[in-house]
C-alpha cells in the first residue's frame, strides 16, 4: 500500500491483518492523493486538508524521490499550530505524535512512513514495514504482475488488499502464481480522522475499533 499522512483508522486494518506490510514507495507519486495529506476536522466540524510543504516534482516523480519545499519546517510549522485540538491535547499520545509532526524533516517517504510506525507500534499492530524500493522488483512490471511480484520477493503466500482495490486485480493469476488474495470490509468504524483521535483518546479503544472492523473476504 503507498505510504499515506496519517490515514483513516481503516488503513491500520493492513497492518492488522498482515505479517508484512510492504510500503509501495517506488511508484509515481499521486498528486491528488493521500500521501502527502490527511482530512482533519476543521473550526466549523467539517473536513479540511493537513498537507505537507512539497517541493516542485516532475509529475512521474517516484514517492521515494519526493523532498519537501526549502521552507518547509516553517510553513508545516504554521499550518499545525493553527490545529488547536493538536495543539492543546493532553491525551496519552499526544506527545508523542507531535514530537514527530514538529520533528526532523529527512525526505516526505520517511517522515510518512514514520507516522504509519509510530501508530503501529502505539496500538500494537506487529506487521514488520518493508518498502517495495529494497525489494529489486522489476520496474517494468505493472499492474498484478508487479504486486504478485512484490509479494514473492517478500517471502509472502497471501496478500491482503483495501476494499478499493478489488476492480485492480485478477483473482485467477494469484491463484496461479500460488497466492492467496483477500480484501478488506469497508471500514464502517468510528474514526474518520486518524490524527485527532490520536491524540485525544484512549489508544486501547483505537486498537479495538481497527481490530474490530479487520474483516476479510477472498476473492
Amino acid at each position: 500500500m503507498q505510504p499515506y499522512l496519517y490515514p483513516y483508522a481503516g488503513y491500520f486494518r493492513l497492518l492488522a491483518a498482515a505479517d508484512t506490510f510492504v510500503v509501495f514507495d517506488d511508484v509515481q507519486f499521486p498528486q491528488r492523493g493521500r500521501v502527502h495529506r490527511c482530512e482533519v476536522p476543521g473550526p466549523d466540524g467539517t473536513a479540511q486538508w493537513l498537507t505537507l510543504p512539497l517541493a516542485p516534482a516532475p509529475r512521474h516523480t517516484l514517492i521515494t524521490d519526493l523532498e519537501f519545499a526549502a521552507d518547509a519546517r516553517s510553513t508545516l510549522d504554521a499550518r499545525l499550530e493553527r490545529l488547536r485540538w493538536l495543539m492543546n491535547s493532553r491525551g496519552p499520545l499526544a506527545d508523542r505524535t507531535r514530537a514527530h509532526l514538529f520533528g526532523a524533516l529527512d525526505t516526505p517517504a520517511t517522515f510518512v512512513e514514520a507516522g504509519l510506525r509510530l501508530v503501529a507500534e502505539a496500538l500494537c499492530l506487529p506487521a514488520r514495514f518493508v518498502r517495495s524500493s529494497a525489494l529489486a522488483v522489476d520496474p517494468s512490471l505493472r499492474g498484478h504482475e508487479r504486486v504478485i511480484a512484490v509479494v514473492e520477493a517478500a517471502g509472502g503466500s497471501a496478500y491482503v488488499n483495501a476494499p478499493g482495490g478489488r476492480a485492480l486485480y485478477e483473482p485467477r493469476e494469484f491463484e496461479r502464481r500460488g497466492i492467496a488474495l483477500a480484501f478488506l470490509e469497508p471500514y464502517r468504524g468510528r474514526y474518520p480522522y486518524l490524527l485527532r483521535a490520536l491524540v485525544e483518546d484512549d489508544p486501547d479503544a483505537l486498537r479495538a475499533d481497527i481490530i474490530a472492523a479487520t474483516q476479510m473476504s477472498r476473492a
